[in-house]
């Protein structure tokens, strides 16, 4: 009787440790084949997905969730990766702190412009820092952000700041001279109209205007060509018109004909003394 005890303890034993190990080997199938993927993200976070779906750029399409997330507490506790794991071999993924603009990497593209930021635009857009660079004015004084504020790419209007030339000039004609990256360096094409020119030329758009050669029909620009402040000479147009004596005597042409605005309209000369 004892014996017959002795066996049965040995098997429900034995039975016990199969079950163990059935039990063991199921769990350890069942997880295996439950590991996460991206599809099991959105049972918990719905916000995330949500965002990359609608901003998310190349996180959407060039990356899942378990490529950047790489495990799940307990397992794993820092979840959130260094951008520094992808974003390698440029000079504006050398900034110490992504977070200062990049604050949410599921909508990677929609930035935080806070605080003074120039250094940091610049490793993106280095032909403008050259531009700036390469032409000093008072918008090197300011950060990028002073004018680009609050959403990225957005550009201002010149005459938020700047006060028009003219009441005839509207934000569209800032472009017709300035550039807003080097603002000193002006330029126009052969359409630019002479009350454009007037605005900061005053005087010599009314001695145009008033004179009576045909000189008063020419646009400032067919003269004033190439550059801002150029000079062309009388012979570029006019060539010697005069004897050989004559452009001898009178190497300059202002010496009979005043100046190009004013031709032959000279002041009235005062009286010689004793006359």
């Amino acid at each position: 009787m004892r014996r017959t005890q002795g066996w049965q303890g040995l098997v429900r034993r034995a039975l016990v440790m199969v079950a163990c190990l059935v039990i063991g080997a199921a769990a350890s199938a069942q997880a295996q084949a439950t590991a996460l993927s991206n599809s099991d993200c959105v049972k918990c976070h719905e916000a995330q997905p949500q965002q990359i779906e609608a901003k998310g750029m190349k996180h959407k399409t060039a990356v899942g969730c378990m490529d950047c997330h790489v495990g799940h507490p307990p397992k794993v506790t820092d979840i959130v990766p260094k951008c520094s794991m992808c974003h390698t071999g440029n000079p504006h993924f050398e900034l110490p702190n992504c977070g200062q603009c990049h604050s949410n990497a599921h909508t990677p593209l929609e930035l935080n412009l806070s605080g003074e930021l120039k250094a940091e635009c610049i490793t993106c857009h280095a032909p403008i820092g050259q531009q700036l660079s390469a032409n000093p004015s008072a918008h090197n004084d300011v950060a990028c952000n002073f004018c680009h504020a609050d959403t990225h790419g957005m550009i201002p209007e010149c005459v938020l700041c700047h006060k028009p030339h003219s009441q005839e000039m509207t934000q569209k004609d800032c472009a017709s001279c300035h550039q807003a990256h080097k603002p000193l360096l002006v330029t126009y094409d052969d359409k630019m109209p002479n009350i454009h020119c007037a605005a900061c030329h005053g005087q010599a758009y009314a001695q145009l205007t008033a004179n009576q050669s045909k000189h008063q029909a020419l646009a400032c620009v067919y003269c004033h060509q190439d550059k801002h402040k150029m000079v062309p000479l009388c012979s570029d147009c006019h060539g010697t018109p005069h004897a050989a004596g004559i452009h001898q005597r009178f190497p300059s042409c202002g010496e009979c004909h005043n100046i190009a605005h004013d031709l032959n309209n000279w002041p009235a000369q005062a009286p010689k003394k004793g006359n």
